[in-house]
């Protein structure tokens, strides 16, 4: 029987952990461990020739027109997330019994302390970058008329459809200056007839100048500081093929350097105890007193970003006396679930 009552108490502590308030004999909780988490946007261009590219010199005046496909990609932004992971090595149990005041645990659903005898604050999560919708790619062949359709040659189609072109910029010309055959009757027709031969344009253009098409997508590089580094390579990115792993030589390196600044913040006053007292009555309650270090991320040619933030793994933990949770008093602890500092701490008399 006490094999089995023994099983029961691991598997129990192997169950997941909720977010919602539990009165047992003692309450295991984490502390948590920071975590950084890159957000690349990735702006990827693919660019298609036009069919008739090699006649956009001769019929359109226009030099150096490209006449390869040709898919490239660069980093539009980076933006830097906080968030956290439970510490291993930092799990406690709370005490919850009748020589203690501690009623109710919080805890987010990885098992991290949120509070205690109160409501823990609401998460900011980040929120994903979403794509504006791609614009529709125009058809040449859709603004194309018989004639041009049915030429015996490209180099006829090419003639043909530069023609047209120009007609298309004379009918601009005219009806913008107000000199046209048949004149809209008011701006809002004018408008609409001008944007037409602008798409008209633009799709026969094509053929010359070709395509390009844009699309931003993000990318997610996460990273656990765990002491003092030095231009350590983050990430690899290739201009030809994108975000590339960081042992990919085809990539250029972007690193990350992480000093210690040696500034870590004090409990709150109403938490400050002589450590005898904490020693004599500990309930099992502790806090990150975190650190603050400083992130930068370079490349070869510049910086792009430098931001000071508190990590929970560059300080210390300290446990909060007993007495704060004693039979006396009632104490309502906040606690950061990405550094595992005390965000509030507020003491009550029992009456």
């Amino acid at each position: 029987m006490k094999k089995i009552a023994t099983l029961l108490a691991a598997v129990s502590l192997m169950m997941p952990i909720t977010t919602s308030a539990q009165s047992v004999q003692g309450t295991s909780y984490f502390l948590p461990k920071t975590v950084l988490k890159f957000h690349l946007l990735v702006e990827k261009t693919t660019f298609k020739p036009g069919e008739l590219a090699e006649y956009a010199d001769k019929y359109m005046k226009l030099r150096n027109v490209g006449t390869a496909p040709n898919t490239s990609y660069k980093i539009v932004r980076v933006n830097i997330e906080k968030t956290s992971v439970p510490d291993s090595s930092k799990m406690y149990t709370a005490l919850i019994d009748k020589k203690h005041s501690i009623f109710s645990i919080k805890r987010t659903d990885e098992g991290i302390l949120q509070a205690i005898n109160a409501e823990g604050e609401p998460r900011e999560f980040y929120k994903p970058f979403k794509s504006a919708p791609k614009a529709k790619v125009l058809n040449a062949k859709d603004y194309m008329n018989q004639d041009i359709l049915s030429a015996g040659s490209s180099a006829k189609m090419a003639e043909l459809i530069a023609q047209d072109i120009y007609e298309i910029r004379e009918s601009r010309n005219e009806l913008s200056r107000g000199n046209a055959d048949y004149m809209p009757k008011d701006g809002a027709q004018l408008k609409i007839m001008l944007s037409n031969l602008d798409t008209q344009e633009k799709a026969l253009m094509q053929v010359f100048t070709g395509t390009t098409e844009k699309d931003t997508t993000e990318h997610v590089v996460t990273f656990i500081p765990e002491k003092t580094i030095d231009r350590t390579t983050l990430f690899r990115f290739s201009k030809k093929l994108g975000l590339v792993d960081a042992d990919d030589l085809s990539g250029e390196p972007y690193y990350i350097s992480i000093s210690d600044e040696h500034i870590i913040p004090e409990l709150p006053i109403e938490a400050q105890t002589d450590e005898k007292k904490k020693d004599k009555d500990n309930c099992g309650v502790y806090v990150n007193l975190p650190g603050k270090i400083n992130i930068t991320l370079t490349n070869s040619q510049s910086q792009l970003i430098t931001s000071e933030i508190y990590a929970a793994q560059f300080g210390r933990t300290e446990s909060l006396s007993g007495e704060l949770f004693g039979r006396k008093l009632t104490t309502h602890l906040v606690v950061d679930p990405i550094t595992g500092n005390a965000k509030s701490l507020k003491v009550e008399p029992i009456e």
